[in-house]
């Protein structure tokens, strides 16, 4: 149905309002069923459940978006697949802060009965991130709509687990592992983010058992002696060779340990001499596992020191390390305490300091799943990396892969499908509880997110049912769409899980984008005030702003800045669309045949050739670089052929035609125009999606909705170089008349004599073919046009794409009334160069001030002399003429 109310000024709210829903009424983003269409799909990144999206998900789910859009519009059966992350160690983080303010514990409500509040979290932010869907217009198709909670991905999870398990490729364990004191679980290394603190090496004495001295051992972390089982030197290090084998005390403990040899100890580093705990390093563990080592654990879960730390035993690790050294010194054990500034690993979630701590997890053996993956990338069916640098960052972390901890000490998450029988210990995995469960105890500690997210691609698309419709239709997926961040957390798991599990790749590509930034290239975050809600800008500016702003900025694995200039320039830039669109549309007339129908035109001008041309060539480099991932060029070359070309031109152009009497001209102009307004707006839509399917409903056409409509191709028939490069001979001779006029402060309103001297006879024939648009766009009062013209003695010139322009300087200005203003000009350098040449010769100015102030002041005085020059010139010209 036509749609022909548009206002004079875009106004997004009213475009936007009610559109979505349209959209969804309509069935717009389901698959379309076409067994014929070659399918394309696209599975969400799923946000995780703790919070409202930021402005990298509107950029990540914003170039999702347009593949799908344009994909849908080429014909291809689509699928954009939307769903949630549980995101078990953030959610619960949050949901456990949320129960604190009310005085509330998990432990006080019990497993159940917190579980249920996490769900009504879950369920809380889970309809705002959908309403935020909505606001930025994404194409999903929500009868599909999953979570990773869901019992179908449930199921998905333990058949993985099982699998692994029974081949030997998850086991159990005792290993140092890093831990959140205050979330009290376990976490990856990956979970583990690294800043520098403030930290000391502690110097202390360990004196020899048999008393005859002591060794000097450096450690940052005193609170951790306690567990201290040996000394370690390396074996080739001369220096130690005569006592090795000898016995220590550890202060403050009175336990005697041996000093033994490890190449692992760097001799170069410190005095050479380390102190070896093995539950409390993973290198020290390393240590105690080739020696036999025993492990004590000083610590207690949440971070407070256990009876193995004697005194000490009760008090808060750090307040812990405080007693020790004052301890230490007392007791003539501190030889010296160095300040450093060193990098500690802190919880991705809670922010606390990680504590490396001995324990009992669940792991996933990562070699051979890992050379599974390299040995993919090496095949054709290899997951292509935009830009491919990124498969370099892939690449080294499986190289260098660690196993991966899963379990989580948790209570929000998938849990772990192990039982432990009540009477004989004796543990059973499986995907199904035991069937005598009440003789059994489930195992409490739940899976790492990652776990569950890592077969999201398949595990969406009913898998693992091979047999369903959706898995056999849409996977492999076609293109993943992330950040450069999560490549190890995501992308790699998804891709050897996929492997070992599907044996096929979850995605052909993996498109990587950057991070957002603030205008001043910082990172957004609460600590600097400075995050943007993409909802916000979405009020102000409206979704196809803020969706144009984020593809147009878009150089893939690049960082990009956020600022609200660039968010007026982009609602500038629909504003152009708007008015030319509603220019064009309130030129037609009931006989206006619809938006595909060039057929009853019978006569084309130059410019119609070149628009046409235009847009052919346009539509080309934007299917090229659409295929690419090249969103940010994809940007340019349709700003330059709707600002530039289509409304500063051809609209322009089109005026005189659409303005006279000659009626036929006027119905043909108007089907060209509808032509070319409607392959703009496709090409558009999808990155801009709601104000082109305003736009596109006030058009004559047949369809429903320009989603379902066709994408631009190629036409062989509308090529035309020459007519290009007429038309560029035009526009540049034209622009260089408004160039001068604007230069000689001379209105487009005046007439003026204009001399044209173009290179050859083909350009001269150009010109006077289209001297219409000289006379509209330039004004001449008197036009010459030769190939012979000699240039005036005192003119304005301008040499053009194929012409010389000469513009008599008396035909622009009074020249008495130029010399007033040159002499006006030359006063104001002469007061600036005087201002200038003081302060320069100010010594205490140029000693004290910084150089690059200095520098400035001296390139403005360069400046200002060579410009009083110019003015010079141009007055003993002027006088010269009088």
């Amino acid at each position: 149905m036509r749609e022909i109310d548009m206002d004079t000024k875009y106004s997004p709210k009213e475009v936007e309002a009610g559109r979505y829903q349209k959209w969804l009424d309509e069935g717009v983003f389901k698959p379309s069923g076409d067994k014929k269409a070659k399918p394309y799909s696209i599975v969400i990144p799923p946000p995780n459940v703790t919070g409202k999206l930021h402005l990298g998900h509107a950029w990540d789910t914003t170039i999702q978006d347009t593949l799908i859009r344009y994909k849908r519009m080429q014909g291809y059966d689509t699928l954009y697949l939307p769903g949630m992350d549980h995101a078990g160690i953030a959610t619960q983080a949050k949901v456990e802060a949320k129960l604190r303010e009310q005085g509330i514990s998990r432990y006080d409500l019990g497993r159940e009965k917190f579980v249920d509040e996490v769900w009504k979290w879950k369920d809380e932010f889970a309809s705002i991130i959908k309403s935020q869907w909505g606001k930025l217009g994404l194409s999903l198709d929500y009868d599909r709509e999953r979570f990773t909670l869901d019992e179908g991905l449930s199921k998905a999870v333990r058949k993985v687990f099982v699998k692994l398990y029974n081949e030997g490729l998850i086991y159990r364990g005792e290993y140092i592992i890093n831990w959140d004191p205050q979330l009290q679980t376990a976490l990856s290394d990956i979970e583990v983010i690294h800043k520098d603190d403030q930290g000391a090496f502690y110097h202390v004495k360990y004196p020899y058992a048999d008393g005859s001295g002591y060794i000097e051992i450096a450690t940052t972390r005193p609170e951790t002696m306690f567990g201290d089982i040996a000394i370690a030197v390396n074996p080739s290090d001369e220096r130690y060779k005569d006592i090795v084998g000898k016995e220590v005390i550890v202060p403050l403990v009175d336990r005697k340990v041996p000093i033994i040899t490890d190449h692992y100890v760097d001799k170069e580093f410190g005095t050479g001499m380390v102190k070896i705990t093995p539950a409390h390093d993973p290198n020290d563990f390393a240590v105690g596992n080739r020696h036999d080592l025993e492990r004590i654990n000083t610590m207690n879960a949440d971070g407070t020191m256990n009876e193995n730390a004697g005194k000490y035993n009760g008090m808060d690790r750090f307040e812990a390390r405080k007693a020790m050294v004052k301890d230490l010194k007392d007791q003539d054990y501190m030889l010296n305490v160095e300040p450093i500034v060193h990098s500690v690993g802190h919880s991705e979630r809670s922010g606390v300091q990680v504590e490396p701590r001995l324990s009992t997890q669940w792991f996933v053996k990562m070699k051979p799943l890992a050379e599974l993956a390299l040995k993919n990338q090496k095949t054709d069916s290899r997951v292509n990396f935009v830009p491919d640098r990124f498969e370099d960052t892939f690449t080294q972390w499986m190289d260098n892969v660690h196993d991966w901890v899963i379990s989580r000490q948790l209570w929000w998450g998938h849990q772990i499908p192990a039982w432990y029988n009540k009477e004989t210990g004796k543990m059973y995995v499986g995907e199904e509880a035991p069937k005598d469960i009440e003789n059994w105890t489930q195992e409490s500690d739940v899976l790492d997110t990652w776990f569950s997210s890592a077969l999201w691609p398949f595990s969406t698309m009913g898998w693992p049912d091979t047999d369903s419709d959706d898995y056999k239709r849409y996977f492999p997926t076609d293109t993943l769409v992330t950040g450069y961040d999560i490549i190890f957390f995501w992308v790699s798991r998804m891709i050897f899980t996929s492997l070992k599990f599907t044996e096929k790749r979850p995605f052909e590509h993996v498109v990587i984008h950057g991070l957002i930034r603030d205008e001043q290239g910082r990172k957004m975050s609460k600590s600097l005030g400075n995050g943007i809600d993409p909802m916000d800008v979405i009020e102000k500016y409206g979704a196809d702003a803020l969706r144009w702003f984020l593809m147009n900025g878009s150089t893939p694995g690049q960082d990009t800045r956020f600022s609200y200039d660039k968010m007026d320039s982009a609602w500038n830039f629909i504003n152009k669309i708007w008015n030319a669109s509603r220019f064009v549309i309130m030129n037609l007339d009931e006989n206006t045949p619809a938006m595909d129908d060039l057929s009853k035109v019978t006569s084309y001008d130059l410019s119609d050739k070149w628009i046409l041309a235009k847009l052919n060539q346009t539509v080309n480099e934007v299917n090229r670089l659409m295929d690419k991932f090249e969103f940010g060029e994809v940007g340019r070359n349709l700003y330059n052929l709707i600002w530039n070309d289509f409304c500063d031109w051809y609209i322009e152009m089109s005026k005189a035609t659409l303005t006279g009497e000659d009626g036929d001209a006027k119905d043909q102009k108007r089907m060209l125009l509808t032509y070319v307004l409607d392959k703009i707006l496709k090409l558009m839509h999808p990155i801009m999606p709601f104000v082109t399917e305003k736009i596109w409903l006030s058009m004559p056409h047949n369809g429903k909705s320009i989603s379902l409509s066709s994408y631009p191709e190629n036409h062989d028939e509308f090529k035309n170089e020459k007519a290009m490069s007429d038309m560029d001979v035009l526009i540049d001779l034209i622009k260089s008349v408004r160039k001068i006029r604007l230069e000689a402060n001379a209105p487009l309103s005046k007439a003026i004599d204009i001399m044209i001297k173009p290179q050859n006879d083909d350009i001269k024939e150009v010109i006077l073919n289209n001297k219409d648009y000289v006379d509209r766009f330039a004004h001449p009062k008197d036009l010459q046009i030769d190939t012979d013209l000699e240039a005036p003695a005192l003119a304005m010139t301008s040499v053009t794409n194929g012409t010389e322009v000469y513009i008599p300087l008396a035909e622009l200005i009074d020249l008495d009334e130029e010399i007033a203003r040159q002499n006006e000009e030359m006063a104001k350098m002469d007061k600036e160069i005087s201002r200038l040449d003081k302060k320069l010769s100010n010594e205490n100015f140029v000693k004290k001030a910084p150089e690059k102030v200095v520098a400035e002041q001296k390139e403005k005085l360069a400046d200002y002399k060579s410009r009083q020059a110019k003015i010079s010139q141009r007055i003993d010209q002027l006088k010269a003429n009088k």
